[in-house]
């Protein structure tokens, strides 16, 4: 699939080799949307982008993918540029270092295999991660925890590993009162932490609060059928809605109707659901794990627009609710400072100029 036209003889083509499915709406993962977006703003660029999707259940491919990835990948010519989901570039080493003389393969890595706790990967995926990075012309990180993560563990010259964040959409954040409607985000999973907000929540029954975990049920069905027993062993079937997956307006409309974001991850790399919600004017409570603090930030004058707390501590978690649900005047304040930071987040397009730097090794793009 073919997106973007070329103008002028010299634009620069990119073959993107990602998951079958990323451009599935339904589907909305954070790697997902990163890819779709990416695509688009090399296209809007004037970058002539050629997809490819590749079927499997990655990070974990059969041989009908192998067999497929070796197809796509052999079929670009001598000399060209190709982009490949770290989901599928890490297991597969023995189908791409064939190529990597003859391409300049860079890698999206959205999320190193030893730090994804969502995945069964091995140690043979890891040691083929490892070959993969290092025999890459450049490796593209969404976070500088992320660089760290890459640099330290498979020692590949820094100059080879470039950040690229995720951008927002900024939108207009309606000024209302700020009660107590806290918004999650993100697949129902152990490592996305709804278990741990509901448990925080579990000490917090006397308090003025309703939830909504928003995200994709049919991941994890394990997680989900026990986090629904505690919630209705708790009594909160009234409190805390499992919406499903939000996309569009629908989700641009919990954020804005919501007061604050909650993001107890276990692991991760970025946060984009973080500066999705202070694009909304939304302060947020995150686990100090991962590229979470990075994408939460500050303000000019050094104000965090929310509080990170402790990873995997429920009663941490319920503290800094509790804090805020009971203090108005804390509650403002980090409004304030989210619409602050909010002017500080770069779009969609900066994030695609990144990947094109990365891409050419130029500080603009083609055109």
């Amino acid at each position: 699939m073919r997106q973007g036209a070329l103008e002028g003889r010299n634009i620069a083509r990119v073959h993107v080799v990602v998951p079958e499915g990323f451009d599935n709406p339904g589907q909305p993962s954070g790697g997902n949307v990163y890819d779709r977006r990416v695509c688009a703003g090399l296209a809007a660029a004037g970058w002539e982008v050629l997809i490819a999707a590749v079927a499997a259940a990655w990070p974990v491919p059969d041989a009908g993918a192998r067999a497929g990835l070796a197809r796509i990948v052999s079929a670009i010519p001598d000399g060209e540029t190709a982009l490949i989901d770290g989901l599928i570039a890490s297991p597969t080493a023995a189908q791409l270092l064939p190529h990597s003389g003859r391409l300049r393969l860079t890698v999206l890595l959205h999320m190193p295999l030893a730090t994804a706790l969502d995945t069964h990967h091995d140690a043979s995926a890891e040691r083929s991660e490892r070959v993969v990075l290092r025999a890459a012309a450049g490796v593209v990180v969404t976070s500088e925890w992320t660089r760290r993560q890459v640099l330290t563990r498979y020692a590949i010259p820094a100059c080879r590993v470039h950040v690229a964040r995720p951008g927002v959409d900024r939108v207009a954040a309606p000024a209302r009162p700020v009660r107590g409607d806290l918004i999650c985000v993100g697949t129902l999973g152990r490592h996305k932490g709804q278990d741990l907000l509901v448990e925080a929540l579990a000490g917090l029954a006397d308090r003025d609060w309703q939830c909504v975990l928003a995200g994709p049920l049919d991941r994890d069905p394990d997680f989900v059928e026990q986090l629904q027993a505690r919630i209705t062993n708790l009594g909160y079937g009234h409190r805390v809605r499992l919406s499903g997956v939000l996309t569009g307006a629908a989700l641009s409309h919990a954020y804005s109707t919501a007061d604050l974001l909650v993001a107890p991850s276990r692991s991760e790399t970025y946060g984009m659901t973080v500066t999705e919600a202070l694009a909304h004017g939304l302060p947020v409570i995150a686990a100090d794990v991962g590229g979470l603090p990075e994408a939460l930030g500050s303000t000019a004058d050094g104000t965090r627009p929310g509080q990170l707390v402790p990873p995997g501590d429920p009663a941490a978690l319920a503290a800094a609710l509790g804090d805020w649900l009971g203090d108005e005047r804390r509650r403002r304040r980090l409004r304030a400072a989210a619409r602050q930071r909010r002017s500080t987040l770069h779009g969609w397009d900066q994030t695609a100029q990144e990947i094109a730097n990365a891409l050419t090794g130029r500080r603009d793009g083609p055109g």
